[in-house]
């Protein structure tokens, strides 16, 4: 091993260049004391328990850099330091362990103190003039249990980078604030549970927790402090205390189980492990080995899985009967379906029968509908959500690049000089993936240029943010490509060895000169020249977006020019630099990967290709349809031209998410036969004819893919409910009763299949995701994968990329009576329509319902202020919601989040118009009326939004406030400031 040799209690080390004492005493002192100490947060030097000598110093040896020749001992006058840091602790931190609700073989103070042998404290612990807060629906603080680690402060300061916790060190009992010294339940706090996973001890806790993990922790509080001093008292010091808390500890091993899995919600791909007893779910913990996260989550992964145990989950078949729905058996309703749907074929053939596959089930699961498709129904009329969101920017890529996926991964991201983001919200729509982007502007510099209509969170901290108008964000990306190509900014050697198709280009670019680009998008000349020169000063870019582009009716083009502008400076195929089309759902990536799509095969192999088809109709046993199939779109009116008769989906609520709602359940009406497969009786399924009960995420196992390509196994946390089914279970019964011969009895055999079928994924086996292993395809035989793209070569002819040239779609324009723009998109606390979310008492007490943003110039005009209830009138259809009057949106501009499934549900008002290339909906292409309906009314945004609140930003734990208290008395030897 190559690196620096020390010494260690006189033996020789070899230590990394970069690590700290600390980190080289561990490696051959595993037990060595650290508490306030964590991997993901650095040293923060407020507990004094890791205390090393080196070279006659006493250090803290997790700040200490390590160097040449040093000579560590850890006995001796260290060992006496560390003691008495420990006592320190203990002084804060009331030790009951066997009834404590922490106890769990992961408790950092508890396990420290059996480490070091601790018999007795020498300073008697002192309770602190604070009450518990219970405030959060989630979580709680015990100041009397807080040790002052700052852990959780360093967490939510520089890590989540909410910086709403720090201590507050003047007080004469120092303890952690919210804000300006809030209750957490009215602080900025988003509950995104950072602080609760890194505290050391049980100081903050999942109230889910509380009472339920222990064997004796749901004592009542008069007879908990009873017994805690009883046993103090009986016990002649901390060994036998602690030798019953260990055996308590294993016993829980028994009834608490430990499931790792993948979360069902957005495309970031947080992996965990997943607490529970019987069917309760205690809490969900991640872990530094989580390739995506490590120990991040957002406020939905971390407590937002109420949705499971929910009284309203679909636990038995459904089948309407005289208009009604009915309870049957599965034979009942699979016979049903099956007859029907073969009626349906020989009827009307293969073509009038279309499946819809689901961003939120497996990959496994969307394989099987594909297959089910087009080998057993004989049709390539498949889809997936996609094509609401994402088709367009996969459009771009292939077509520019060859893959159709993010160009490197969520490190890269935070690697970069610089992040573009344009069209995105990652803070409500990606939140650990924003944590990574804020985290790296704010501890090292990291510049940010955000082009959005909206002043969201990455907006609002933006060293840039470019506000063009609704529709316009080619042009500008145009213009700004001009600017850097006449001014020779671009990378031409990179241009001359890897992309072709420059001239033409350069020929579309023509008309977008600056003086039209000020014209169009009302960004001005100094803000784009700023723009160029910021991505030609950094040496590492990354450009992001996401709905705000693609939603459009030129959303591939725009999405084509991102690329481009990512090509003409050199910006693919490096650490820190790529395309990232952020993935909305947990799963859209992989729906697409294994060939959800009506001209694509699994691998993004075309049905069009006779040698690709041979291929698959060998493995299948059948003949596959030649033929492009429909689209989501073209469903819909092929619905209402009656060609289509049939639809299949599965997790998907078209009738909310689809664009122009109204049309789309008019649509539902038509059918001859719907068959659901869903949790619960979502709104679509209420117009089916047949509801199968099929299980969450929690309840199955196989694989998602993630926004960066990554794929990872989930296993089953709970058995599926009452007599739901995991949705492969319920294709391969259905399948079989169709004919087809399918003998699959687990996922890793649909993987396996799957993944010899196409050279993207040969190398997947569901050994290699064993536990928190992943893999980036393409993943090769051996089993290598692919985090970076392009490092040498684009898959294209020649291994050269293209510039394609681009053309601006002009928005939709509406009568002069629609004056209002309206602008649409996620929320943190809730998923989509709610389904799930709205399912979970912590996340409706937080949002309990839709609004729209009304920026404060409007209000005054219109005369209404915060609580208004209005109605948004569009061509297609109205909604009435509450108003809240922020700053977020400017002028002419509205923003209704997509949360609503009631009167508020904004596809109620969006159009049939789309991006010309890929179908998908342009959703944010909407004008609408506004009607006051009351001018005032109660705020939609409670208190305890934490919107409502104003964050306390401070550099992290500043333990030097600690270090110059009068009651401080330093441990090691004296440096400046500590």
């Amino acid at each position: 091993m190559k690196g620096i040799e020390v010494r260690v209690n006189g033996c020789s080390v070899r230590a990394g260049e970069e690590d700290s004492v600390l980190e080289t005493i561990l490696r051959v002192e595993e037990n060595h004391p650290h508490i306030c100490y964590h991997p993901a947060l650095g040293p923060i030097e407020t507990c004094d328990t890791c205390i090393a000598e080196v070279d006659g110093r006493l250090v803290r040896a997790c700040a200490e850099p390590i160097g040449e020749g040093m000579e560590i001992r850890t006995g001796g006058a260290a060992r006496v330091a560390r003691h008495e840091a420990m006592d320190r602790i203990l002084k804060n931190h009331e030790l009951y362990c066997t009834v404590c609700d922490n106890n769990n073989g992961n408790c950092t103070v508890h396990n420290t103190a059996v480490a070091m042998g601790v018999e007795h404290q020498r300073y008697p612990f002192v309770s602190k003039p604070y009450e518990e807060d219970h405030s959060n629906p989630f979580y709680r603080y015990d100041p009397d249990q807080c040790i002052l680690c700052g852990r959780c402060v360093e967490a939510c300061q520089n890590l989540q980078v909410n910086e709403t916790l720090s201590i507050d060190w003047k007080a004469v009992s120092p303890r952690v604030v919210w804000d300006q010294d809030v209750p957490i339940g009215e602080s900025s706090c988003v509950s995104c549970g950072h602080c609760v996973t890194v505290c050391p001890c049980n100081a903050l806790m999942e109230k889910s927790m509380l009472g339920e993990a222990g064997f004796l922790s749901g004592l009542e509080k008069g007879t908990l402090t009873e017994m805690i001093r009883l046993t103090k008292e009986v016990e002649p010091g901390y060994g036998p205390i602690f030798a019953v808390s260990e055996l308590e500890a294993e016993m829980r091993e028994a009834r608490v189980r430990k499931t790792k899995t993948v979360c069902t919600y957005c495309g970031v791909g947080c992996s965990f492990d997943v607490w529970t007893k019987d069917r309760k779910i205690l809490k969900v913990e991640p872990r530094m080995e989580a390739p995506a996260n490590q120990i991040s989550t957002c406020v939905k992964g971390k407590f937002g899985w109420d949705f499971v145990n929910s009284s309203e989950r679909l636990v038995k078949p459904l089948v309407r009967k005289e208009d009604r729905f009915v309870h049957v058996e599965w034979e009942e309703a699979l016979d049903l379906v099956a007859g029907r749907l073969d009626e349906i074929r020989e009827s009307h053939g293969p073509d009038a029968i279309a499946c819809i596959a689901s961003s939120k089930c497996t990959n496994e699961e969307n394989y099987l509908m594909q297959k089910f498709a087009r080998s057993v129904i004989g049709t390539n009329n498949i889809d997936n959500c996609s094509r609401y969101c994402q088709s367009p920017a996969t459009w771009a890529m292939r077509n520019t690049m060859g893959y159709g996926g993010d160009s490197g991964s969520i490190t890269d991201i935070a690697r970069a000089d610089l992040v573009v983001v344009i069209g995105a919200n990652p803070a409500e729509s990606h939140p650990v993936l924003s944590t990574r982007i804020r985290r790296a502007q704010k501890m090292r510099g990291q510049k940010l240029l955000v082009g959005d209509i909206r002043k969201n969170d990455l907006a609002a901290r933006a060293d840039l943010w470019v506000k063009p108008a609704p529709g316009t964000d080619l042009v500008w990306l145009a213009a700004v490509s001009n600017i850097l190509l006449d001014r020779g900014w671009h990378d031409e050697a990179f241009v001359d060895r890897w992309v072709e198709g420059l001239s033409d280009w350069k020929e579309s670019l023509a008309p977008y000169t600056v003086e039209y680009a000020e014209e169009i998008t009302g960004v001005s000349r100094t803000e784009l020249e700023r723009v160029a020169r910021m991505i030609r000063d950094a040496d590492r870019v990354c450009f992001l977006w996401a709905m705000g582009v693609t939603q459009h009716t030129g959303g591939s083009e725009t999405s084509a020019a991102i690329c481009n502008l990512a090509l003409a400076t050199g910006q693919v195929g490096r650490p820190g630099t790529g395309v990232y089309p952020l993935r909305g759902h947990n799963n859209v990536q992989g729906a697409g990967d294994f060939g959800c799509a009506p001209d694509l095969l699994p691998g993004y192999q075309s049905v069009a290709d006779e040698s690709i088809r041979k291929k698959f109709a060998q493995a299948w046993g059948k003949e596959l349809p030649t033929g492009p199939g429909y689209d989501n779109f073209t469903m819909i009116e092929k619905i209402h031209e009656g060609d289509l008769k049939a639809l299949i989906l599965k997790g998907e609520e078209i009738a909310l998410v689809d664009a122009n709602a109204g049309h789309v359940t008019r649509a539902l009406e038509k059918l001859d036969f719907l068959v659901v497969q869903e949790v619960f009786l979502s709104e679509t399924a209420k117009y089916a004819d047949v509801v199968l009960p099929a299980s969450p995420s929690l309840e199955k196992e196989g694989t998602f893919t993630n926004t960066e390509r990554r794929i990872q196994r989930l296993s089953r946390v709970l058995s599926p409910l009452g007599d739901s089914r995991p949705d492969w279970e319920i294709l391969v019964d259905l399948a079989n009763r169709m004919g087809a011969d399918w003998n699959y009895s687990h996922p890793k055999e649909i993987l396996e299949e799957a993944v010899t079928l196409t050279d993207l994924m040969a190398g997947v086996t569901w050994e290699r995701l064993d536990g928190y292993q992943s893999l980036q395809w393409p993943v090769h035989f051996d089993g290598s994968d692919t985090p970076l793209l392009y490092t040498d070569g684009f898959p294209r002819p020649g291994a050269k990329a293209r510039f394609l040239p681009v053309s601006w779609t002009e928005p939709l324009r509406f009568s002069e009576e629609y004056d209002l723009h309206l602008n649409n998109g996620r929320m943190l606390e809730h998923f989509h329509e709610g389904n799930m979310t709205q399912r979970v008492p912590g996340l409706e007490e937080k949002v309990p319902k839709t609004y729209v943003e009304i920026s404060p110039d409007l209000a005054r005009e219109r005369q209404i202020s915060e609580g208004a209830q209005v109605r948004l009138v569009s061509p297609w259809g109205a909604v009435k919601l509450r108003a809240v009057v922020t700053d977020r949106v400017q002028g002419k501009e509205l923003y209704i989040p997509m949360n609503d499934a009631g009167e508020g549900a904004i596809n109620r008002l969006t159009g049939s118009h789309h991006d010309k290339h890929t179908r998908t909906p342009a959703y944010k292409e909407l004008s609408v009326r506004m009607e006051v309906l009351n001018r005032s009314g109660e705020s939609p945004m409670k208190v305890g939004n934490p919107r409502r609140a104003h964050p306390n930003p401070r550099s992290g734990v500043e333990v030097e406030e600690k270090w110059n208290r009068e009651d401080y008395t330093p441990l090691v030897t004296q440096r400046k400031g500590g």
